[in-house]
């Protein structure tokens, strides 16, 4: 059952990207005030929002490998794992969003960047993330996880920020779309391909997630027997 089920979720995830891409291109009408420019939003918010959840799934890694890195040192380098994996996806996706945005501002604002309070901080998350992925690629020795666990928590303060930028401050950044003031919200004829593609980069971005956490748990378990083979040839 459980190699049917891991063979399933990538052909699933696949038939979703291709279903949220004909929901994205050819369902959802063309706005009315800027264009087909506007079909980027089907990939600029479900990127943010994933981004979002791996910062998350990165937080409670580093939460728990801290917690445990004494008591529990199995627990911590799971957590550890999934702390990097979701760094890692995490700056993926926020690499898409810092793409895609300037695309759209481009056309609907007329200039590629601008620093408001949303997109400044959209790009400090960036840099610290890229930064906690140098720390752990070229940084060693044993205080290397921890201070990576305190980099990825420090990170993840900024996420509750760029998600209430445009609340807190009047930015270049357009309203909030749902939960925001009077006159919000989306035609629902573009609510379903929005929340289509969600789902497919949601389904997406967790099949590269699992991936990377696997290659990461082997990794640490070739450096345990080769720290092993280490101590008993000394």
């Amino acid at each position: 059952m459980r190699k049917i089920a891991l063979g399933l979720f990538p052909a699933i995830t696949v038939l979703l990207m291709i279903w949220g891409f004909y929901q994205a291109i050819y369902v959802a009408p063309t706005d009315a005030m800027q264009g087909e420019i506007f079909r980027i939003i089907f990939y600029h918010v479900p990127s943010a929002s994933v981004a979002f959840l791996f910062f998350a799934i990165s937080l409670l890694g580093s939460i728990g490998y801290l917690a445990w890195r004494r008591t529990r040192p199995a627990w911590a380098q799971a957590a550890d794992a999934w702390a990097l994996s979701g760094a890692e996806v995490g700056v993926v996706f926020c690499t898409v969003v810092l793409t895609t945005g300037p695309l759209w501002g481009r056309r609907a604002w007329g200039i590629w960047w601008t620093w408001d309070a949303r997109l400044t901080t959209t790009l400090v998350l960036w840099l610290i993330y890229v930064s906690y992925l140098l720390l752990r690629r070229f940084a060693a020795g044993p205080q290397m996880q921890t201070l990576a666990a305190v980099l990825g928590i420090f990170g993840a303060l900024d996420v509750p920020i760029v998600y209430m930028s445009n609340r807190w401050w009047r930015t270049q950044h357009p309203a909030p779309v749902f939960g925001g003031g009077e006159g919000s919200g989306m035609d629902k004829s573009m609510v379903e391909p929005l929340l289509w593609n969600m789902l497919a980069w949601l389904c997406w971005g967790l099949l590269i997630l699992f991936l990377r956490y696997h290659v990461e748990r082997k990794h640490q378990q070739f450096a345990a027997e080769e720290a092993e083979e280490a101590l008993a040839s000394a």
